[in-house]
């Protein structure tokens, strides 16, 4: 993947290469951006940029490069077990999967990963046998004799027992051995880890910038790109799945509006709470991946209808589709009085599902909640 491939960030990459150029290659750097705002192909970029653009055969090398396959170039991301992997599961093992995923989602989430291997039911991780793995293949000398590469994709995902294990490599590699971490969270990556990385913040992509990639890459007309731009907050991912209609917001949308609904009737009328423990069972049923994505839908939803009610119509963008749900309707229950509350009960939900709990118990307590703030009155 080159440079002139990727989706804005100019200053990303002009920072990369002028320090490529002049030798100041940090041996250690952590990439940190949201979804979409294209962490993973800047870092493939230049990883290329370094192994090639010195190279006596560079049309070779990156041609290599291209297909994921140069041996100077290692990649470690989260994985679990699946059908064709029973156990001890490293990134090794993936490879292919993680070749077509890059080539087909360069810009995907690990949602989407998990689902490409068949794994969006688990939560997958990068744990000590890829540390192992890790160390094993830098101790091996420059298949080509120049740098060698090792890409680490969503490091916060990386346990302790991983992270402790490979301290002592990040800090002081071998030769010509450069490590690229890649993060979304950059505070759930252990203080040890990042205290030996130069940090990289990467900004959202300008609404520009997508819909100029929409137009050129999946021939979008320029007012759907347009719109589409408006509505991805700077995350090309969302912005390639509103385009091909994605199914996955349309069913958020039926399990938000169906909740709210329920929660708003349910104070004051028992008989309600059989349906709120309903809906939690069905919702923990999806899987954890699945129920946090859900969950980050519903914290957009109920800031979206915030902006709504008090006329930040510009920075709406959220269009229902459910029939007899509508915004404007929804956003007056959404206000000042309650939007702080309603945010740190989903948050504290999203936080005691990411740590194995009871996925029911927990989204039928936040429902029990969700009740009591609905009927909050904004303070005058």
């Amino acid at each position: 993947m080159l440079f002139s491939e990727l989706i804005g960030q100019e200053h990303i990459i002009n920072h990369l290469t002028t320090s490529a150029d002049n030798g100041r290659i940090p041996h250690a750097q952590l990439f940190v951006g949201n979804e979409g705002s294209g962490t993973l192909p800047t870092a493939i970029a230049y990883a290329q940029y370094l192994l090639c653009s010195k190279n006596e055969d560079a049309a070779a090398c990156n041609l290599k490069c291209d297909k994921l396959a140069h041996p100077d170039l290692h990649f470690a991301f989260p994985v679990a077990t699946n059908d064709k992997v029973k156990k001890h599961p490293v990134s090794n093992l993936f490879l292919d999967d993680w070749r077509s995923f890059v080539k087909n989602q360069p810009y995907g989430n690990l949602f989407n990963w998990f689902q490409h291997i068949g794994i969006e039911n688990k939560q997958g991780m990068i744990g000590v046998d890829e540390a192992e793995q890790i160390v094993k293949s830098l101790q091996l000398k420059s298949y080509e004799g120049g740098y060698k590469v090792m890409i680490i994709w969503m490091a916060e995902k990386m346990n302790s027992s991983a992270a402790n294990k490979l301290l002592k490599l990040i800090e002081e590699p071998p030769e010509k051995t450069i490590f690229i971490l890649i993060a979304e969270d950059q505070e759930q990556i252990i203080n040890t880890i990042l205290s030996r990385c130069q940090v990289l913040h990467f900004p959202v992509l300008s609404e520009n910038d997508i819909a100029n990639a929409l137009i050129e890459h999946e021939n979008s007309f320029p007012a759907e790109a347009s719109k589409i731009a408006h509505q991805a907050e700077g995350n090309y991912n969302k912005a390639i799945h509103l385009l091909k209609h994605d199914s996955n917001d349309l069913v958020f949308e039926q399990w938000f509006v169906l909740w709210v609904r329920t929660a708003f009737k349910a104070k004051g009328n028992a008989a309600v709470i059989q349906n709120l423990i309903e809906w939690s069972e069905t919702i923990a049923k999806s899987g954890r991946e699945t129920q946090k994505r859900f969950l980050h839908y519903c914290l957009q939803f109920f800031r979206q209808a915030l902006l709504h009610n008090y006329k930040a119509n510009e920075l709406v963008f959220l269009e229902t589709q459910t029939a007899g749900f509508a915004l404007e309707k929804f956003a007056p229950f959404i206000h000042g009085g309650n939007i702080l509350d309603i945010e740190k009960e989903v948050s504290d939900a999203l936080y005691h599902i990411e740590r194995n709990g009871n996925a029911k118990i927990i989204l039928l307590d936040l429902s029990i909640k969700l009740t009591r703030l609905l009927h909050t009155k904004e303070v005058s």
